[in-house]
């Protein structure tokens, strides 16, 4: 493995001509993007770069299907943290991955984030790996709703819960502590009285099997792999790393700190992925 360490990223120009070199020697690409593509957006990320978790882990699944008081602490965080998220704008690294594919380099991107910023800079080809959190579902009936929309009927059903301020946190989730959330009044769907959910695939749920089996097909036919902003201590991330790596496929990760797949690399730019991606022609 080649591995490019830049610890001033703002006059590092080994990791841009770096990752030129892959790009140029490996022009159809499948792309995966993790949180740290989102950061310079304004919306928090998971791992320290040491791979470990910066605060408390994610609602799982689980609970939040079984526990109305996970489903009271979830809702409530989340009427201060999703609107930091709703209104975060894509970063230029968003920007130049869409003007990659524009210009045939990026035949698939695949990303493990929930923000919705790479469909807003424009990126056409792209494969949700955990859906969308600006989209809510019943989990009875199946009826769909806008995350906004249960976002306003949570706020007017929870008055008290308005003046509260906290610490954004990934994915529309925010650090509100000690505060009694066995009061908040959690929405429930409007046709059938179901649990409300958003559309993410949460901590210890399944990615659909199609959207894996979609971005295996596209992996098996590209030139290389490309990680960016992603520590894949998730295996619905690290998956496609493995398989690459069965399939002789180069893989190279641009992302700041350790990643599951370190051993599997062909190439590792520690690095700023804006100030790096920014570089790239």
């Amino acid at each position: 493995m080649s591995t490019i360490l830049c610890s001033a990223p703002s006059s590092c120009s080994d990791a841009a001509e770096a990752l030129q070199g892959f790009i140029d020697t490996h022009p159809r690409l499948v792309v995966l993007t993790g949180a740290g593509i989102s950061t310079d957006s304004g919306i928090p990320d998971y791992r320290d770069r040491h791979a470990q978790w910066k605060r408390k882990q994610p609602v799982q699944h689980h609970d939040f299907m079984q526990s109305l008081e996970t489903r009271q602490r979830f809702w409530a965080r989340s009427l201060i943290g999703w609107p930091m998220m709703r209104d975060a704008k894509p970063n230029t690294a968003h920007l130049k991955l869409a003007e990659m594919e524009r210009a045939g380099h990026i035949p698939l991107l695949i990303t493990q984030n929930v923000d919705g910023l790479h469909q807003q800079a424009g990126h056409q080809n792209i494969i949700d790996l955990h859906g969308r959190s600006d989209r809510v579902l019943c989990t009875e009936c199946t009826a769909q709703y806008s995350r906004d929309q249960v976002h306003f009927w949570m706020l007017e059903e929870n008055e008290d819960f308005k003046h509260f301020q906290a610490t954004a946190a990934p994915d529309g989730d925010a650090d509100l502590e000690n505060i009694d959330f066995s009061l908040f009044n959690v929405s429930t769907c409007p046709i059938c009285n179901g649990t409300l959910k958003p559309d993410v695939v949460f901590f210890g749920d399944n990615v659909p099997r199609e959207q894996v089996e979609r971005s295996l097909s596209q992996l098996q036919q590209a030139d290389a792999l490309l990680v960016i902003g992603s520590s894949l201590m998730v295996y619905s991330g690290f998956r496609f790393c493995k398989r690459a790596h069965e399939w002789g496929i180069p893989i190279s990760a641009l992302t700041l700190g350790k990643t599951r797949a370190d051993q599997l690399l062909t190439l590792k730019i520690d690095a700023s992925i804006k100030n790096t991606l920014e570089q790239i022609k």
